[in-house]
């Protein structure tokens, strides 16, 4: 479980630490705490480090294709995290693997994760939206913050000066930037500060960690409302990620979201990943808990 205002992030120079868990017994492996972490621990670094500890486990060309993670409990930022793989099945062209990411002899993620070897076969995707700004015509959220600034809870100005490994541009306001309800997909470009390494598996578990900023925003902006909302407390549940084909996140994607319903405490938000050429790379869900309690 996480929630997005009482988290830490590791610096741009640091992603690739953190990726990269270490094996301690046949299918048992840590990965490391947050890098001068504080609180509960960001729950794209769990799933992450779930996803990087089952693809040591695979072998035979398997890549990841989807993964389904379940949040139990909020990690603690300033502790190391152990993954403890099943590995259920191995054909010959699947593989599925489960993980219990465990913190203080507890489990707080449950993930299942599926792999397949790369072949040819029917293809097609939707199209990437029309319209999208390019992310150089849009704004930083440095800039966003400076245009907006007289508007602005203080507790967002702290969460914008930390710096993220990943960089997003929004291709338009969102609450906080303002107070009005935003409806229908809603588009941001993001990628890792930072380049990455030639390794496809690494840019598919940065890809399972960026994948758990934003979307409950799209569930809260519905309403016109954000994480830094009076009274509101706020956590990914579930994480569901289809990853369709190569891609490498040191450079620009677009990650469109949309959120179908809020209700009962929860916001369901739905999310896709487009290279700037256009390709469908990815596709997410995630269902998140929303409440708000005032004084």
């Amino acid at each position: 479980m996480t929630d997005n205002e009482n988290t830490q992030h590791p610096t741009p120079d640091q992603l690739v630490q953190i990726l990269s868990v270490e094996r301690i017994e046949d299918n048992f492996f840590r990965g490391i705490e947050t890098p001068n972490g504080e609180g509960r621990m960001f729950g794209g670094q769990v799933l992450g480090q779930a996803l990087m500890s089952a693809i040591q486990t695979v072998d035979g060309g398997k890549v990841n294709h989807s993964l389904h993670g379940y949040f139990m409990r909020p990690g603690d930022a300033t502790k190391p995290v152990l993954y403890r793989v099943e590995r259920d099945m191995d054909g010959k062209s699947f593989a599925t693997r489960r993980v219990i990411a465990i913190q203080n002899g507890q489990p707080i993620l449950n993930l299942a994760a599926s792999f397949q070897v790369q072949e040819e076969g029917f293809s097609y995707s939707t199209e990437m939206p029309e319209g999208i700004p390019m992310p150089e015509d849009c704004m930083t959220e440095k800039e966003m913050v400076e245009t907006y600034s007289g508007e602005l809870p203080d507790s967002f100005r702290r969460f914008m000066r930390w710096n993220r490994p990943v960089e997003m541009r929004p291709c338009q306001p969102m609450p906080p930037f303002v107070d009005t309800p935003v409806r229908g997909e809603t588009y941001r470009w993001i990628k890792t500060k930072a380049q990455l390494p030639d390794d496809p598996n690494l840019h598919r578990g940065a890809l399972v960690y960026a994948s758990d900023m934003g979307l409950i925003g799209a569930a809260l902006a519905v309403h016109g409302i954000n994480f830094h909302t009076v009274g509101m407390r706020v956590a990914s549940l579930d994480h569901s990620v289809w990853i369709h084909d190569d891609f490498r996140v040191d450079d620009w994607l677009l990650f469109c979201m949309e959120s179908p319903w809020t209700g009962g405490g929860r916001g369901l938000t739905r999310g896709r990943f487009f290279t700037r050429d256009g390709r469908l790379v990815a596709t997410l869900a995630q269902e998140g808990m929303t409440r708000q309690k005032l004084p």
